[in-house]
C-alpha cells in the first residue's frame, strides 16, 4: 500500500447486494464514486467515516490505518480525521456561521497544521456571512458553510455525499465554481458520491463507477470515460473528456480557441481568458472519420489521430472505436461498414472530423 492512496477494500453483505470493493484511490482531487441509486455509495462513505463497520475491510487514509478486520484494527468515528457534507447542510441553526465553524475547529488536535479558518473564508466566498445564522442564508451558502465546517476540522479526507442533490439548479450552478477551487487549490483528497453525470465531469479526477455494490470500473476520469468496454456513465452518451486551457479568441467569429495535448479545437467563446484550464467534452457521435484531411468542408475541427481499439456498439451496425491524438483520448461512433471500407485496425492513422465540443460547465 502506497502512503499516498486511499485503500478501500471493503466486504459488507447488505440486504439485496452484496458491498465488496478493491479501491486504490489517489490521495488529492476528486474522486468521484457514481452509479444509480442503491449502488451502495453512500454505504462505503458511511464505512470509511466509521459509522457502518463492515466485518470484513481495511480502510487507510494517506498511510493511516482506520480499519482492518485481520488486525482487529477498527477506529471510531470520532477518531477518524476527516469531515462529512451531508445532502442536507446540518448546521445548528442556533449558532451564526462563524460558531458553526468554531464548532468544528473543536475537533483539531493540532491547530497548526491543515488550511486556516480564514483560508475557508477567502476559497469559499462566505466571509460575508458570518454573522447570520442559517435560516438567513440561502441553499448554496448553507451548502458551502457546511464545507467550511467540515474543512475547519483540518481533516485528512473530506466525504462529500450528494453535497448538491438537495439544491435547485440555480444554487448547484453556484457552488460548483467553489468545489472547483477547493479541488483545485487544497491537497487534502475528497471523495465525492453522486448520481450526477454533469458533477462528475466538471469535478471529479479519478472515477469510480460503482453498481449493485460491486466495483464497475476505476481510473483517471478521462481514461475511464474513453473506454469502449464501458462506453459511457449509465444513462450518458459516449463522449471524450479533454484537460485543456484557451490559447487564444477570434473576436470576429466570437470563437476561442482551447489547446490540449494533442492539438486545438475552436469552440464557442465562453467568455474566458487566454491561459484560463477547461474542460471539453467530445461525444462519439459528433466524431467522423477520414484517411486523408478533408479539403473545403464545413467542419474546422480536424484533428491527426491514431486507431488504438474497434470495439462493437450498442447496434450490430455500429462501432466505437477509440483514438490516440497525442496522449489524449477521443471516441468515434461510425457504422462497422464505415469501419470495413476504410480497412480500420489498431494503429491505422485517421483524421478525427469534429463537428462539435462543448465546454463541461
Amino acid at each position: 500500500m502506497s502512503e499516498e492512496a486511499i485503500v478501500l477494500r471493503v466486504r459488507l453483505p447488505r440486504p439485496g447486494f452484496l458491498l465488496e470493493t478493491d479501491l486504490e484511490l489517489p490521495a488529492r482531487g476528486i474522486s468521484a464514486v457514481f452509479g444509480p441509486s442503491g449502488s451502495g455509495k453512500t454505504t462505503l462513505l458511511r464505512c470509511v467515516a466509521g459509522l457502518e463497520r463492515a466485518p470484513d475491510a481495511r480502510i487507510a487514509v494517506t498511510g493511516q490505518v482506520w480499519q482492518d478486520s485481520a488486525a482487529g484494527v477498527f477506529l471510531p468515528a470520532w477518531r477518524r480525521p476527516l469531515g462529512y457534507v451531508f445532502q442536507e447542510a446540518s448546521l445548528f441553526d442556533h449558532l451564526d456561521v462563524r460558531r458553526n465553524i468554531a464548532f468544528g475547529q473543536r475537533r483539531v488536535r493540532d491547530a497548526g497544521q491543515g488550511i486556516e479558518v480564514e483560508g475557508l473564508l477567502r476559497l469559499l466566498g462566505i466571509g460575508h456571512l458570518l454573522d447570520r445564522r442559517p435560516h438567513q442564508l440561502s441553499g448554496g451558502e448553507r451548502q458551502r458553510v457546511a464545507i467550511a465546517r467540515a474543512l475547519a476540522t483540518q481533516p485528512r479526507i473530506l466525504l462529500l455525499d450528494e453535497p448538491l442533490a438537495a439544491v435547485d439548479v440555480a444554487r448547484r450552478q453556484e457552488i460548483l465554481p467553489w468545489l472547483e477551487r477547493l479541488r483545485d487549490e487544497l491537497r487534502i483528497p475528497m471523495l465525492y458520491v453522486t448520481h450526477s453525470a454533469d458533477e462528475v465531469a466538471r469535478l471529479a479526477d479519478h472515477l469510480v463507477l460503482l453498481d449493485e455494490g460491486r466495483v464497475r470500473a476505476s481510473g483517471p476520469l478521462a481514461e475511464t470515460l474513453a473506454r469502449v468496454d464501458l462506453p459511457a456513465l449509465p444513462g450518458e452518451e459516449a463522449g471524450a473528456l479533454l484537460q485543456a486551457s484557451v490559447a487564444q479568441k477570434d473576436a470576429r467569429w466570437k470563437l476561442a480557441q482551447v489547446r490540449f495535448d494533442g492539438g486545438t479545437l475552436w469552440i464557442a467563446d465562453p467568455g474566458l481568458a487566454p491561459g484560463d484550464a477547461v474542460r471539453v467534452r467530445v461525444l462519439a457521435r459528433d466524431v467522423s472519420l477520414a484517411l486523408v484531411p478533408p479539403e473545403r468542408s464545413s467542419i474546422q475541427n480536424v484533428l491527426p489521430c491514431i486507431v488504438r481499439t474497434i470495439a462493437p456498439g450498442a447496434h450490430p451496425s455500429q462501432s466505437l472505436v477509440q483514438l490516440a491524438c497525442g496522449d489524449s483520448l477521443l471516441l468515434a461512433r461510425i457504422t462497422a461498414r464505415a469501419v470495413d471500407t476504410l480497412g480500420l485496425q489498431p494503429g491505422s492513422p485517421v483524421w478525427a472530423q469534429i463537428k462539435s465540443a462543448a465546454l463541461v460547465a
